[in-house]
């Protein structure tokens, strides 16, 4: 990786910085940290292969790297980087408070590292819709001629986007509360919170610091700090943000918007925040039909992106291109199959109840597979609000007996099929009873409400198993 000149007012020659963690996150800032002339060492929790094979090549580099004690504070630290998924009251972290060591978050030190003609970040949080809502972000953004990323918790180091010899416009920025926590000094041109749901309570400790954490991204915005009209608690984050003078609160809905939104009308997506005189104006940015899929959660995230790329000057005709030229990531209510008048539907990617809801929301009638690891959720809610849609369920996982629970107290009339196997064959099986409950007219959703790890490696390796299920039944002919 090559790198740029960084802001002057840092200096880490010799400075002794620990990284927390290896991986998507900690390898970057290391070598970055290392390329700047720091003194790293890399504490990791794991020893395994991967592991080992990881710290090899840093300390090729020069690196020191130390295996199966993430626990203990280096002599000597100054400061500590995290990968964001460290929890707050680790061990580490506890030591380095009480030496009065700062902590850092990868998206913090990105942010410091900017050099002087940085590129503004447009930043985009929420329990749900993050990636998509970033990638359509930065289609649009694409589409008006601007050098952008998608970067951030999205899979590309914000590191790389800030230190490579690559130059942008502005930057397409997905934060996860995990990242946000460890972030204190990001500034965002502009940002939005999708929607606020119970999710991440073990890490976070609860909802209020969940939320708190969420809200850290509209600090100090210049321009709009964008919500969801749905979702009170995301407008109650703009009212507690301190933000510079003249930065607006900008909402979306699915419904008709009033002055300082965006929202629908006659199946158009229109401004009425971006224009002159907006309470009696407005400007028609797309159709419906432009966005992919036009389920309502997506036409959710289409309006908070055409929002923050609206507040930074976007015509309108870029809106509309960039969200034509969208296609949305693998295992997000991605159509897999149509077999005998039966819809297929992969949303492996709806790893919580929040997610899930909305997901049943967009088909009617419904054949339900759930279940998996539930992180502590609760689902009476959700079946409460999805019952009428289910024409059956297919439950498997460790947790699928909370949801089955849920399931007799608000849809008793409603059939399950319980698999109780966590073998490889088990998601073809899960797919199997569905067809067999499922009649034409119907959609077979995968949307499990809950993460995956309990039988796969991530939600990815789920929506393939469920995908190759589907398509081994629709050559078989026998739904």
């Amino acid at each position: 990786m090559g790198i740029r000149k960084v802001s002057e007012q840092l200096d880490w020659q010799g400075k002794h910085v620990t990284v927390a963690g290896l991986g998507v996150s900690g390898i970057p800032a290391a070598r970055a940290l290392h390329g700047l002339g720091a003194v790293v060492t890399v504490v990791n929790d794991g020893d395994d292969e991967r592991s080992r094979a990881q710290a090899a090549e840093l300390e090729a580099a020069g690196i020191t790297v130390r295996l199966g004690d993430g626990a203990t504070l280096p002599p000597g630290t100054e400061l500590i980087v995290t990968a964001p998924g460290w929890q707050p009251d680790k061990p580490l972290f506890r030591a380095a408070e009480a030496a009065g060591v700062e902590i850092w978050g990868d998206v913090e030190l990105a942010w410091r590292l900017r050099g002087p003609e940085a590129a503004p970040w447009l930043a985009v949080t929420g329990t749900n819709g993050k990636t998509t809502t970033v990638r359509m972000l930065a289609s649009i953004l694409e589409a008006a001629g601007l050098r952008t990323a998608a970067v951030g918790n999205i899979g590309v180091s914000l590191l790389d986007a800030v230190l490579g010899e690559e130059t942008y416009d502005v930057l397409a920025v997905e934060l996860s509360s995990y990242q946000l926590h460890w972030a204190p000094s990001l500034r965002a041109h502009s940002a939005a919170v999708l929607n606020l749901a119970p999710d991440h309570l073990d890490w976070h400790g609860s909802m209020e610091a969940y939320a708190a954490d969420k809200g850290r991204i509209y600090e100090g915005n210049r321009v709009a700090c964008v919500y969801n009209v749905a979702d009170k608690a995301t407008e109650d984050l703009v009212r507690e943000a301190d933000v510079e003078e003249g930065c607006r609160a900008i909402g979306f809905t699915l419904g008709t918007p009033g002055p300082s939104q965006l929202g629908v009308v006659e199946g158009i997506l229109v401004d009425r925040a971006f224009v002159e005189n907006r309470h009696k104006n407005a400007q028609e940015l797309a159709e419906v039909a432009d966005v992919r899929p036009p389920a309502p959660h997506n036409i959710a995230n289409a309006l908070a992106a055409a929002a923050l790329a609206r507040a930074f000057g976007v015509e309108p005709k870029a809106v509309r291109d960039g969200l034509r030229a969208f296609r949305p990531d693998p295992h997000r209510i991605e159509l897999v199959e149509e077999i005998q008048g039966v819809v297929y539907v992969d949303d492996s990617k709806a790893t919580n109840t929040h997610a899930a809801e909305a997901s049943l929301a967009a088909y009617d009638p419904i054949v339900w597979i759930a279940g998996g690891l539930a992180k502590g959720a609760t689902f009476d809610e959700l079946v409460a609000k999805s019952a009428k849609r289910l024409r059956g369920v297919v439950l498997m996982g460790r947790d699928r007996e909370l949801i089955r629970e849920a399931l007799t107290r608000h849809a008793p009339e409603v059939p399950v099929v319980d698999l109780d196997r966590t073998d490889t064959g088990a998601m073809s099986a899960a797919v199997q009873e569905a067809a067999a409950l499922a009649r034409p007219g119907d959609t077979v959703l995968l949307a499990p409400a809950c993460a995956s790890m309990d039988m796969f490696a991530n939600y990815n390796k789920r929506g393939e198993a469920f995908a190759d299920a589907v398509r081994a039944l629709a050559a078989t002919g026998d739904a």
